[in-house]
């Protein structure tokens, strides 16, 4: 069955980075487009950043152009969110997702606490 397993997250200091992950199996990997999404405390969960099968084409949330960077190894499966310049309000549970048509499938998601 599909497994979305995220990792990587962790609390730092407003300004650090962080790199999550996110291994993926029981699906034909390369063919589709990875996402990540948060949840911040309170309010719903937003798209942070996609990417299509081959990277031909990725986007992001206007909240985090310029210092989040998404990419993909199809070659192992993973899915990477390097995150820079971080500030309190990137405070969240980030998750990783993966849509086949109207289904899609959630990792646990990994909890990022920007605090000082």
């Amino acid at each position: 069955q599909v497994q979305l397993v995220e990792s990587g997250g962790g609390l730092v200091q407003p300004g650090g980075s962080l790199r999550l992950s996110c291994l993926a199996s029981g699906f034909a990997f390369s063919y589709y487009t990875m996402s990540w999404y948060r949840q911040a405390p309170g309010k719903e969960r937003e798209l942070v950043a996609d990417i299509t099968s081959a990277s031909g084409r990725i986007n992001y949330a206007d909240s985090v152009k310029g210092r989040f960077t998404i990419s993909r190894d199809n070659a192992k499966n993973m899915v990477y969110l390097q995150m820079n310049s971080l500030k309190p309000e990137d405070t969240a549970v980030y998750y990783c997702n993966v849509a086949f048509g109207s289904r899609w499938s959630w990792g646990r998601g990994t909890q990022v606490t920007v605090s000082s």
